[in-house]
């Protein structure tokens, strides 16, 4: 089964019970005139409409590529994450206006044995759903349903919840709607932001998972030829479709032929091992200057704002050195780069230096 027929088995699963839970809950929230069961049923609503999203959003993002988009549509799951956190959002805001007249107005409720029991299970369904959909959804790498998951293990802790206001409200008489009702609306719309700014951030381009880039650069690094792997940069076209480049310091005398051979070996182990599309830039190095190259380092090291220098290269012919330096964000730059000139100048004055900025864009 291909990842997009996991994803629609899966999400018409998630459908067909909500739409069973919307009936029920409906049902008894208008029985016994519970506020909180009608919103619970609501909510269960808008999960199945999120669930129709989600498979509208992965039949789409699963066409194959054409001439105006060479990277294929994979972003549009991004998109259909959107929709279904402004959904849930409009849910919450009307959840929240519908409740909070209800503290000080609470409706008087009747709740009987087959409702407490309806509810329970209701309870227990929303548990082992949200268990199954988050664990598809992580095997398949899928945000969506992952996040379709977390959210049904929500809903399970607000039934939960109305399922104790009832108890209390049969053995105590006291009326805890509105305020369940509040706080049911409250957490929806907690969720929907936390999914709306979870999703825009994959959208506008994150910073790479850090257990990820060193990962990816450790295993680069294996390779004999290869001293150090830097400026990785990856981008997401969708869930499953990453892309990105790094540069790899090699020695200097190898020719051609080789960089390609190893360029190559690099981009298809890469790709088997993380399923990641990489270019690979090169970073010569040269050792005749090994002790300007020590003591570089050396002077990088004594400054905390210094998170890394990387690529130095002495021209021979021209007498100068280029290399790169990552300076921490909230530092000043260019305060950092003249000292490190006027260090490394007054040490080895033999050479001219030209420093490159780079930027601390993953781990």
């Amino acid at each position: 089964m291909t990842r997009q027929e996991k994803i629609i088995k899966t999400s018409v699963i998630g459908i067909v019970v909500n739409l069973i839970l919307v009936a029920f809950k409906a049902t008894i929230g208008m029985l016994v005139n519970s506020i909180a069961i009608t919103l619970d049923a609501v909510n269960n609503l808008t999960d199945a409409l999120s669930s129709i999203i989600t498979i509208i959003g992965t039949k789409l993002a699963g066409k194959a590529p054409d001439k105006n988009h060479p990277y294929g549509y994979g972003r549009v799951e991004y998109f259909a994450s959107v929709i279904i956190a402004a959904i849930v959002l409009w849910a919450g805001i009307t959840a929240f206006m519908e409740s909070w007249p209800k503290i000080l107005n609470p409706d008087a409720t009747s709740y009987t044995a087959v409702s407490l029991v309806i509810i329970a299970v209701a309870v227990l369904v929303k548990f082992a759903l949200g268990k199954y959909v988050k664990n598809v959804g992580e095997d398949i790498n899928s945000q969506a349903l992952v996040a379709s998951g977390s959210d049904a293990f929500f809903d399970a802790v607000l039934s939960l919840s109305t399922l104790i206001a009832a108890v209390i409200s049969v053995f105590f008489h006291v009326s805890l709607e509105g305020i369940l009702g509040v706080v049911i609306s409250i957490v929806i719309i907690k969720a929907s932001v936390d999914m709306l700014r979870e999703t825009i951030d994959s959208m506008i381009g994150s910073r790479v998972d850090s257990e990820l880039s060193r990962k990816l650069k450790e295993y680069i690094c294996e390779i004999p030829e290869v001293y150090g792997a830097y400026d990785l940069s990856l981008h997401n076209y969708g869930p499953e479709d990453m892309r990105g480049s790094v540069h790899i310091e090699v020695d200097d005398d190898l020719t051609a032929f080789d960089i390609h051979s190893l360029t190559r070996n690099i981009v298809y182990k890469v790709y088997d091992e993380f399923s990641i599309v990489l270019t690979i830039g090169i970073y010569a190095r040269n050792n005749d200057y090994k002790d300007v190259r020590e003591d570089l380092y050396n002077i990088a090291s004594k400054y905390e704002e210094i998170i890394e220098i990387h690529g130095f290269i002495v021209n021979k012919d021209e007498d100068y050195a280029t290399f790169d330096i990552i300076v921490d964000f909230d530092a000043d730059r260019e305060k950092v780069k003249e000292r490190i000139y006027s260090e490394i100048k007054s040490k080895h004055p033999e050479l001219d230096y030209y420093i490159i900025d780079d930027y601390d864009i993953s781990d």
